[in-house]
C-alpha cells in the first residue's frame, strides 16, 4: 500500500515533483523577504516597497509569464517534432528584450507621476522596479526553455536559488541595518537575473538541429496570451492597488492599511505558490498532448490538476482563515487592522482564481488564446465593478478579487466544456500549435 504522499505525487503531472523543492524555497522567500522589510523599515517604507513587489509581480509577471508559457508551448511542439530548441529561444529573447526596452521607456517618461501614485514621491523605486521587470524578463525565457525541454531538474533549481538570494539579500540587508526601500527593492532585480544563469546554461547545452522559428509564428498567440496574464494579474493584485487608489487620501492609516492586507494577501496566496511546481510541468505535458492530438491524455493531466489544486486551496487556506488575523502583526510587524472575515474573502478569491489559473492555461495549451482572454476580461469587468462600489475601502478590495476570480473561471470552464465534445486538442503540427484552435 502507498502512503498518502506517495499517492499525491503519483497522479502529478510529469516532472512536477522535480520541481516541488524550488517551489518551497521561492515561495518562502516570499515571506521571509516581507517580514524582513517589515521589521526593518518604517511605515512609509513598508509600504512603498509592498507597492513596489506588488507591482512588479503584476505588471512584469503579466508581461513576461505569457513569453514563459508560449515558449514552453512551442519548444514542448518542436520537441515531439524533433526539432531543436534554440532558434525558438534566441527569438523569444530578443522579443522579450524589446518588451523589456518599450516598458522601460514608459517608466522613464512617467517617472515622476508613478513615483507619485504608488510609492509617495519616491523615484528612486522607478529604477527598482525597472531593475525587477529585466529580472523577470530574462529568467522567463530561462524558464519557458527548461520546461519544454523537460529538464525540470534546472527548473526547480533556478527556482530555488532565485529565492534563496532573495533570502540571503534581504537577510543581509537587515543584518547590516539598511533601512532604505531602494536597497531591498534592487533585491528583486538581482535574485533573479543570477537564478537565470543556471537555465540558459543547460538551454544552450541542447545542439538539437531544427528550423527557424517565423516571427509569425513566435508571436500568433502572444499578443493574446500577454493580454490574458495582464488581465489576470490585474484580478489577482486589485486588493492591495485598490486600496491605495481608493482610499481618500495618502495617511499613515491608509500606509498601514496597504501594507497589512498586502500581507494578508501573501498568507492567502500561499497555494499559488504550491501551484506552481505544478504549472511548467502540466503546461508542458498539456502542450505535448495537444500537439500528438493524444486528447485523452490532456484530460487526464487537466483533471488531476483540477483536483490537487482545488485540495491544496481548500487544505491551505482554512489555517489561513482561522489564524491569519493574529499571524499578521506577529510575522510581518503589520498593523491589527484586519479580522477572519477578511481573510474569508482572500481565501476563497484564491481558490477561484487558481482554478481560473488552470482553466485558462488549458485553454492556451490548446491554442485558445481567445477564449482565455475573454474569461479574463470579464472577470476584470466584474472586478472593477465591485470596487467602484460604495461602501468599506477594504472590503470592497476583498469582494473585488473574489468576484474577478469567480467570473473568469466559470466562464473559462464553461469554455472547456462548449470546446472539448468536438475538439478536445490541437491537432499535430507544429504550424496549428501556433494558430488558434477553432472549435464550434
Amino acid at each position: 500500500m502507498k502512503n498518502p504522499i506517495a499517492k499525491l505525487l503519483g497522479v502529478l503531472p510529469p516532472g512536477a515533483r522535480l520541481v516541488v523543492g524550488g517551489t518551497v524555497v521561492l515561495g518562502a522567500s516570499a515571506y521571509v523577504y516581507m517580514a524582513l522589510v517589515g521589521y526593518s523599515l518604517s511605515t512609509v517604507g513598508a509600504a512603498r516597497v509592498t507597492m513596489l513587489w506588488t507591482i512588479v509581480m503584476s505588471v512584469g509577471w503579466g508581461l513576461f509569464q505569457p513569453v514563459e508559457l508560449e515558449l514552453t508551448r512551442l519548444v514542448a511542439a518542436r520537441k515531439v517534432a524533433g526539432h531543436g530548441a534554440l532558434p525558438a529561444v534566441r527569438r523569444m529573447l530578443l522579443l522579450a528584450m524589446a518588451i523589456l526596452v518599450a516598458v522601460c521607456g514608459v517608466l522613464a517618461v512617467a517617472a515622476r507621476p508613478i513615483a507619485d501614485q504608488l510609492f509617495s514621491g519616491d523615484r528612486s523605486l522607478v529604477v527598482a522596479l525597472a531593475g525587477g521587470l529585466a529580472g523577470l524578463a530574462v529568467s522567463s525565457v530561462a524558464r519557458g526553455a527548461l520546461a519544454g525541454l523537460g529538464l525540470f531538474g534546472p527548473y526547480g533549481t533556478q527556482l530555488a536559488v532565485d529565492g534563496g538570494l532573495r533570502i540571503g539579500l534581504a537577510g543581509v540587508a537587515a543584518a547590516v541595518g539598511l533601512h532604505s526601500a531602494m536597497a531591498f527593492g534592487l533585491i528583486l532585480f538581482v535574485s533573479p537575473l543570477l537564478a537565470s544563469l543556471i537555465g540558459l546554461r543547460d538551454t544552450l547545452a541542447d545542439r538539437t538541429p531544427g528550423p527557424e522559428v517565423s516571427w509569425k509564428q513566435l508571436t500568433g498567440g502572444l499578443g493574446l496570451l500577454i493580454a490574458s496574464v495582464m488581465l489576470s494579474q490585474l484580478v489577482v493584485n486589485a486588493t492591495v492597488v485598490c486600496v491605495r487608489l481608493l482610499s481618500p487620501k495618502h495617511s499613515e492609516a491608509s500606509d498601514a492599511l496597504v501594507f497589512a492586507i498586502g500581507q494578508a494577501v501573501v498568507m492567502a496566496r500561499a497555494p499559488l505558490f504550491a501551484y506552481s511546481a505544478l504549472q511548467a510541468s502540466m503546461v508542458s505535458a498539456l502542450s505535448g498532448a495537444a500537439a500528438a492530438g493524444n486528447h485523452a491524455e490532456f484530460r487526464k493531466v487537466l483533471t488531476r490538476t483540477t483536483a490537487i489544486v482545488a485540495a491544496m486551496c481548500i487544505g491551505g487556506g482554512l489555517p489561513v482563515i482561522v489564524l491569519g488575523s493574529r499571524l499578521n502583526p506577529l510575522l510581518f510587524n503589520a498593523k491589527d487592522v484586519l479580522g477572519p472575515l477578511d481573510f474569508v474573502w482572500l481565501v476563497f478569491g484564491t481558490l477561484c482564481y487558481v482554478l481560473a489559473t488552470v482553466f485558462g492555461q488549458a485553454l492556451m495549451s490548446s491554442a485558445q488564446h481567445r477564449r482565455q482572454l475573454v474569461g479574463w476580461t470579464a472577470g476584470s469587468v466584474a472586478l472593477v465593478a465591485v470596487a467602484l462600489a460604495p461602501g468599506d475601502v477594504g472590503l470592497r478590495a476583498e469582494l473585488a478579487y473574489l468576484a474577478g476570480s469567480l467570473v473568469s473561471a466559470v466562464l473559462m470552464l464553461w469554455s472547456l466544456y462548449r470546446a472539448f465534445p468536438s475538439r478536445p486538442a490541437a491537432v499535430p503540427s507544429d504550424r496549428s500549435a501556433a494558430e488558434p484552435l477553432r472549435t464550434s
